[in-house]
């Protein structure tokens, strides 16, 4: 998969250098693999969660919340967000289109 845009990810381990190996984690299993729906990347992710159009991913044992939106069919990820769990339970992410 291609991940757009790594920028979210260096901007959050600025602030929470705990969930920088989480972080690394995650982008190095989706970025090697190639799901082609929710239930293949399940396999791989078994605590992602989709939220209306989007996915939510638990980083780094619930270090942090990412939100993305998985478009399977052109093998590309969108990083809408990189949150804590404070900032992901207030819900605000929800507004930004």
């Amino acid at each position: 998969m291609h991940i757009i845009t790594r920028k979210r990810l260096n901007e959050f381990v600025a602030t929470h250098p705990t969930a920088a190996s989480g972080l690394a984690h995650w982008y190095r299993i989706l970025k090697n693999n190639n799901p082609t729906n929710f239930a293949g990347l399940r396999r791989i992710f078994p605590h992602a969660d989709q939220v209306g159009g989007l996915t939510v991913f638990n980083i780094g044992g619930n270090k942090a919340r990412l939100i993305a939106a998985v478009h399977y069919n052109r093998r590309k990820v969108y990083i809408r967000a990189v949150l804590t769990h404070v900032e992901y339970d207030a819900g605000k992410w929800k507004e930004r289109k």
